[in-house]
């Protein structure tokens, strides 16, 4: 299996979003080798422009001009708020679309009116501030699950905010309890565990994920700047050293990829996204008894997940080896009916095998599994062009 590494933010939030890569409920307070961030493997790295934390959160005149006529206006402070998110996701008022590779500071996401669930995030928490509550980020600790982008496995982490009446002298707010605001909310994320995480968490996903696009376009150097900057804001996010060693590691630096992958486990032993890059490095290098321990700890660990069958029979897909991605996403279907893209998975594998009747059928599933209109719209267009067949 192709190595994976994490990006936070990829499809919805719920309550509290965000992008954390990190599965693992035990994180601990680990101090990193000073040799891990080494500036010498990309001298060029200082040539691109980081955006500051006040670039990230900032609101242009525009969002600013939104609240004062918008939002201000309702008095009721609970009420307020609920117009705040309304008007957010109502796409007749604020028309915001889902776009996973939207990793914008906050002025471009109100401007582009497209988001992920970090920059959401990023943008809700700055708007709710300019209109006068009290916010908290946070992250959901969601089973391990994969998209496929440019060739590469992206593990998906989710994170999400609540507002709270900003506390006044002498004001007593009869309900005290909070507003969580989450980009295309599923009731099924309701019951994973969550954690309040601070801003400078929340900065460390947002250069993490920037770096990651770099990292997705061949941009090294830039890439390193962005994973260096998330350490400073975060060193203890244990998914920007899993990224950090797979940069690493394309660059032929293996020594250094070893030590981020180890820092990262030593931060977060769960973190299996490390333990199957870890894997890869070992058995690139010639240590196959150590690579085929940790695999096979991976595979424990995974069995029972959906996705990581669904990511397996992505690969097999694109390699072109239909009879096993058939395999891999069915095991997937068993393990869990309610994912529209296993549907769309089957819908691709049996039209390359030349079954367009069941390809139709299941890309009609996947439409009906979706959960928001962009997707539904891109399988509906699919699916008309079975129409011309």
């Amino acid at each position: 299996m192709k190595p994976l590494y994490t990006v936070f933010c990829a499809l919805s939030l719920t309550s509290v979003l965000l992008v954390s890569g990190c599965q693992s409920t035990h994180v601990q307070e680990v101090a990193a080798p000073v040799q891990v961030i080494n500036d010498t493997a990309f001298p060029d790295h200082t040539l691109f422009a980081i955006e500051s934390p006040d670039e990230i959160f900032a609101l242009n005149e525009e969002a600013r001009q939104f609240i004062r006529t918008e939002i201000k206006p309702v008095m009721d402070v609970h009420a307020r708020m609920k117009t705040l998110a309304r008007k957010i996701f109502d796409r007749t008022d604020f028309n915001l679309l889902y776009m996973a590779s939207a990793n914008t500071v906050a002025s471009e996401t109100f401007d582009n009116r497209a988001a992920n669930c970090l920059s959401m995030s990023i943008l809700t928490y700055s708007l709710a501030k300019e209109a006068g509550f009290e916010v908290k980020f946070q992250e959901v600790d969601i089973p391990e699950y994969w998209t496929r982008q440019a060739g590469f496995s992206l593990l998906n982490g989710h994170i999400n905010l609540q507002m709270f009446p900003r506390t006044e002298v002498n004001v007593i707010h009869l309900m005290s309890s909070g507003l969580e605001v989450d980009f295309d909310p599923q009731p099924i994320r309701q019951h994973f565990p969550k954690r309040y995480v601070d801003k400078s968490t929340v900065l460390a996903m947002f250069y993490n994920n920037k770096g990651a696009e770099a990292l997705l376009k061949a941009s090294y150097s830039k890439a390193y700047a962005y994973f260096k900057e998330a350490v400073k804001f975060d060193a203890q996010f244990d998914s920007v050293w899993v990224n950090l060693g797979l940069l690493y590691r394309f660059n032929g630096f293996h020594q250094l990829a070893e030590m981020s992958y180890d820092h990262a486990l030593a931060i977060a032993p769960g973190n299996m996204t490390a333990v199957e890059n870890l894997a890869y490095l070992y058995r690139i290098t010639g240590r196959e008894q150590l690579a085929d321990a940790l695999s096979t700890k991976v595979e424990l660990a995974r069995k029972d997940n959906p996705y990581y069958h669904f990511i397996l029979g992505e690969q097999a897909f694109e390699k072109a080896l239909f009879d096993d991605a058939l395999e891999h996403y069915r095991t997937a279907l068993r393990l869990d009916r309610s994912k529209h893209e296993v549907y769309f998975g089957l819908a691709k594998v049996y039209y390359q095998l030349g079954d367009i009747s069941r390809s139709q059928r299941y890309l009609e599933r996947a439409k009906a599994k979706s959960r928001n209109d962009q997707d539904r719209e891109r399988y509906q267009g699919k699916l008309n062009l079975f129409s011309k067949l």
